[in-house]
């Protein structure tokens, strides 16, 4: 049997290509894709260019690392998933054995077995994914298939990071960057506690979208001479306790430790590109604490899962734009102009 699968040459282009439909082998599982996301490191890391070394290294695979399915078939060995069931899948697989991997990490695993869907192996583009059984998460019936590809990448990586940075009912919330994660970060943050979420952008776009899907209570332009000080102003000139960065651009960056009250928190996770500030006046003389947040682990996705249903919680609220496969091209093409919501690729 064939399927169509993406690949992405790099140079902003997408490229069809037909495969045959892969077989279990052992602890493995079959999944018939329902939905697979795109996100912003597959824009920057991929359709733009190629970085060829290190987890971020495209082995020109079928692209996707945020599908969804059910599954269709298993391999032997599997000892808790069957066919039927509907599952959200974790998208690195690590060794398993490494101290990372253990602690259900295996975004950080750095064994030479480490494989990412749609980075060192095939993704979610495609009718069908092989997957580690390992790396299976079960769907709730109460969320979509949709619902569960933006949860790993997404909403998995936000909910890390707010539990990094403690965000409570003591907490307002700054969140730079208001792409799919920066949207993820408001939505969870809210049913986390945060009194208070806004949210800077240089894309009214995005800031109009955020606010009505429910992500953040207000917006401020980024690219505003006095961002910084409408910021500030919001807070009676203190400062957000907590801080998250989803831009992963300098200026992002810096305005979310800049609108960080002292003695508050601030959390990196957008990637890529650098940042320059003055280390004593910025963070020191602040007592800022600053985290590196980078996805989140097996454990924990299953912990957001759940939550998600008790907390009534629809990730697919931040998806503006669903296409099918044959329209990848015009998929990624939107979520490049960084002007949407979310953009999955839906199957039937």
């Amino acid at each position: 049997m064939k399927m169509q699968g993406v690949l992405l040459p790099g140079g902003r282009k997408v490229e069809f290509r037909e495969f045959d439909v892969p077989e279990p082998g052992h602890g493995q599982v079959l999944v018939k894709m329902k939905a697979s996301s795109i996100c912003g490191s597959d824009i920057r890391a991929i359709y733009r260019e190629h970085l060829g070394h290190g987890p971020e290294a495209y082995q020109n695979v079928i692209a996707g690392h945020e599908p969804c399915g059910q599954i269709v078939k298993t391999g032997p060995g599997c000892k808790r998933f069957k066919t039927g069931d509907r599952v959200i899948l974790y998208h690195i697989s690590g060794c398993g054995v490494c101290n990372d991997c253990r602690e259900g990490y295996m975004i950080s695993c750095t064994s030479e077995h480490r494989a990412a869907y749609g980075w060192q192996r095939d993704g979610g583009h495609a009718g069908y994914l092989l997957a580690e059984e390992d790396t299976c998460i079960a769907l709730p019936d109460a969320l979509s298939y949709v619902d569960g590809a933006l949860v790993a990448c997404g909403f998995g990586t936000v909910y890390e990071a707010l539990n990094r940075v403690r965000v409570s009912g003591e907490d307002r919330v700054l969140i730079t960057g208001m792409g799919p994660v920066g949207m993820a970060a408001g939505l969870v943050a809210k049913k986390m506690g945060a009194t208070r979420v806004v949210g800077a952008d240089i894309a009214q776009e995005r800031l109009d979208f955020s606010v009505a899907c429910g992500a953040i209570d207000s917006g401020v332009r980024a690219d505003q001479p006095d961002a910084l000080g409408q910021i500030k102003a919001l807070t009676g000139g203190a400062g957000f306790e907590v801080s998250i960065d989803c831009s992963g651009s300098p200026q992002g960056r810096l305005l979310a430790l800049q609108g960080t009250r002292r003695w508050g928190r601030s959390a990196m996770v957008g990637e890529g590109s650098t940042v320059s500030f003055d280390v004593s006046q910025t963070i020191i003389h602040n007592q800022i604490t600053v985290y590196g947040s980078w996805v989140t682990s097996l454990g924990h996705m299953e912990d957001l899962v759940e939550k998600l249903v008790e907390w009534q919680l629809k990730p697919e609220v931040i998806v503006s734009h669903r296409f099918t496969l044959d329209q990848a091209a015009e998929a990624y093409r939107v979520a490049d102009a960084g002007l949407s919501g979310k953009v999955v690729i839906v199957f039937d």
